[in-house]
């Protein structure tokens, strides 16, 4: 890797005046696994290396007034340990739990896997010029798209790695944001971005800011959450596909849903149609704006009170029909369709 500066901040607002306004120029440090393995690679070769792990406060779960608020630098291994979460906020666990082996779940942070670039080989090769990287042209439309998405229709076809952010956006949670206007919260399904707008970036993260925590409210009473993946490999793999369920069943109906994909499209990928299917609604398919404080909250209030119909199989079975019914595959990755139906079906039928 090319040399560079390293230095150390003691503060969220000192590491964003450090990151200055490119890019190009700084990279902020926390576990490492991710930014380390870009340098090594060269596919980023930053002037400078800001460590944040020294800054006090990013590394504490807490609860306050019934909100769950974990800090960027708090590991994977913390979470999936912590047993509030384990039982309140399961999918965010269960999500922790899924990623790489116990070796990187102890370094790597919340943050880095909310932020973590893509896996894409010909983003990570240094053969391809791709899209991403400011070429012309994403090679896995004509290449090696086994790993692909089947949402988002391009121009860059890259899936987002991470497997705790459709845990959060399927429990309603906020991202916090530390820039040198100040501290903002955004909901988690809009710090994502698709291609079209910028392919060269997955998060709505300006150059010079930091995400310092996540916070989830209190979830509903009854409220059952879960993430299911399934990958080629036990361990250390990524998600072929997977999904994060948040269903509240009073009595068998059905009265509140979220299922968010993973796997499937460069960013958490909503399955709004499947909710709706759920639910017995039909569900306006638009995200909050971005920038909004505030979520809405879990559950739908866009257009009426929750009608909630009797979970059954076959109830279960047209949801998730629903929920792959505009994928739109490539050569190689059409077995993603009838894998991620599947797994729709096994998280909502254990969830309620």
């Amino acid at each position: 890797m090319n040399a560079f500066e390293y230095t150390t901040a003691s503060s969220p607002e000192q590491a964003v005046a450090l990151l200055g306004k490119e890019w190009e120029d700084a990279k902020l440090l926390a576990g490492g696994i991710d930014l380390l393995g870009e340098m090594k690679e060269r596919i980023i070769t930053p002037k400078r290396v800001v460590n944040i792990k020294t800054i006090p406060g990013l590394d504490t779960i807490q609860e306050k007034n019934g909100e769950l608020r974990i800090g960027a630098l708090v590991t994977l291994q913390a979470i999936e340990r912590h047993r509030a979460i384990r039982i309140r906020w399961t999918a965010i666990a269960e999500a922790s739990a899924s990623v790489g082996t116990p070796q990187i779940r102890n370094v790597g942070t919340l943050g880095g896997n909310l932020c973590q670039r893509p896996r894409c080989w010909y983003y990570r090769s240094d053969l391809f010029h791709c899209l991403k990287k400011g070429g012309d042209r994403c090679y896995a439309e004509d290449g090696e798209n086994a790993y692909h998405a089947i949402f988002g229709g391009g121009p860059c076809h890259i899936v987002h790695p991470s497997d705790v952010a459709p845990a959060i956006i399927a429990l309603g949670g906020r991202i916090a944001i530390v820039g040198p206007q100040g501290r903002r919260e955004v909901p988690a399904e809009v710090f994502y971005v698709m291609p079209d707008v910028d392919p060269s970036v997955e998060t709505i993260l300006k150059p010079n800011e930091m995400v310092t925590e996540v916070i989830v409210p209190p979830p509903p009473a009854g409220m059952k959450s879960l993430y299911l993946k399934q990958r080629e490999k036990q361990s250390l793999d990524f998600a072929l596909a997977g999904v994060a369920v948040a269903i509240t069943v009073e009595n068998g109906i059905c009265r509140q849903a979220r299922i968010v994909l993973s796997g499937v499209a460069p960013v958490p990928w909503r399955a709004r149609e499947a909710e709706a299917v759920l639910i017995g609604k039909k569900i306006r398919n638009t995200a909050p704006e971005t920038g909004e404080a505030n979520p809405p909250p879990l559950g739908y209030s866009e257009d009426a009170l929750l009608i909630g119909k009797r979970i059954d199989t076959e109830m279960i079975k047209a949801a998730a029909e629903a929920a792959l019914a505009t994928a739109k595959p490539m050569r190689d990755n059409r077995y993603k369709v009838s894998l991620a139906k599947v797994l729709i079906q096994r998280a909502i039928m254990r969830a309620a």
